[in-house]
């Protein structure tokens, strides 16, 4: 689990299959002393590899579609499928929505997606909710978080709301989009609502956990509870796919260019965390929150865009 991983800095350590460049709280990246509660918040970057001098988009997009039919159906629906490679992919096809019009927007069901794959690779985490099934229709961008998870370690659990961005640039304007959206999904009246979709779905049922656990689980979550009492267990990842031209302009993952990126990342990791402290004062019991940036560069977010789209419409099939 998250809390056990040993923190990584360029040591060529892998999360599924791409390469871990940062890996630790904020306290071990920086000095700022205007930040607090810095062993709550934590900082990971990735990155993709180059293959004769391109980056692989190819191996990206595996990644999204080995994930996807877990992010677009409901449990019960994937284990129904017979033939779970195509049909499972037809069927999360019907799901996706891909009517993103404005620039800014468009991409945000790959970052659902890569969300997904990192929760469940890198974390540890079990689905609970998979916000693109659970749209009201698949017209409408999932309602509070984008994505919701499970984390047990041994008897306990801890709750991941996640946030999934896909941006062609993180620059402070649009850090400040970032940190508005998150404050208010952790407003008491959205993690009720939250925890009431959890409970009232059946995929809590199908995880394969202990009883007493998945029990205490509910308990915990109910609305006669007090959102105070969660606070310590609440996780909010926060997934920032962005373009860059570093990566555009790289042709292999060489030192300099992990130090590049592991440097610019670190930089916007502190500004992200400044905006939101910023705002913090109206979050009751924020500092028992643990937040985790992700960050993950790509050389270009029309042609990923692009790809995703056209193998939507595939395997939706003619309308």
């Amino acid at each position: 689990m998250y809390h056990t991983r040993i923190a990584s800095e360029m040591s060529g350590s892998m999360s599924g299959p791409f390469e871990i460049l940062v890996d630790d709280t904020l306290a071990g990246i920086t000095s700022l002393s205007q930040l607090t509660g810095l062993v709550n918040k934590h900082v990971l970057s990735l990155v993709n590899d180059f293959e004769d001098t391109h980056w692989r988009y190819l191996k990206f997009q595996n990644y999204l579609w080995d994930n996807i039919a877990e992010t677009a159906l409901s449990a019960r629906e994937r284990s129904a499928l017979v033939n779970q490679n195509h049909s499972s992919l037809v069927a999360a096809a019907q799901n996706l929505r891909l009517t993103d019009k404005d620039e800014i927007g468009q991409g945000s069901e790959i970052a659902e997606v890569f969300l997904y794959g990192l929760m469940r690779h890198h974390f540890g985490a079990l689905p609970v909710v998979p916000k693109i099934f659970y749209k009201q229709n698949v017209q409408d961008n999932a309602k509070g978080a984008d994505s919701v998870h499970i984390v047990v370690d041994g008897d306990d659990f801890t709750l991941w709301f996640g946030e999934a961005k896909f941006y062609s640039s993180i620059v402070d304007a649009r850090l400040d989009s970032i940190v508005t959206s998150v404050m208010n999904s952790l407003s008491t009246e959205k993690l009720k609502k939250e925890n009431a979709i959890i409970t009232s779905v059946t995929d809590l049922d199908d995880l394969n956990i202990e009883t007493n656990l998945r029990n205490r689980i509910k308990a915990a979550l109910s609305n006669r509870e007090s959102i105070d009492n969660l606070k310590s267990k609440i996780h909010i990842p926060i997934l920032l796919l962005h373009e860059c031209s570093t990566t555009a302009g790289a042709t292999e993952i060489s030192q300099a260019y992990k130090s590049e990126i592991s440097t610019f990342h670190k930089e916007r990791a502190e500004a992200y965390f400044l905006k939101q402290l910023a705002k913090s004062g109206t979050i009751h019991k924020y500092d028992d929150l643990t937040f985790n940036i992700i960050l993950f560069p790509v050389p270009s977010k029309k042609n990923i865009v692009k790809t995703f789209v056209e193998a939507v419409s595939y395997f939706k099939g003619p309308k």
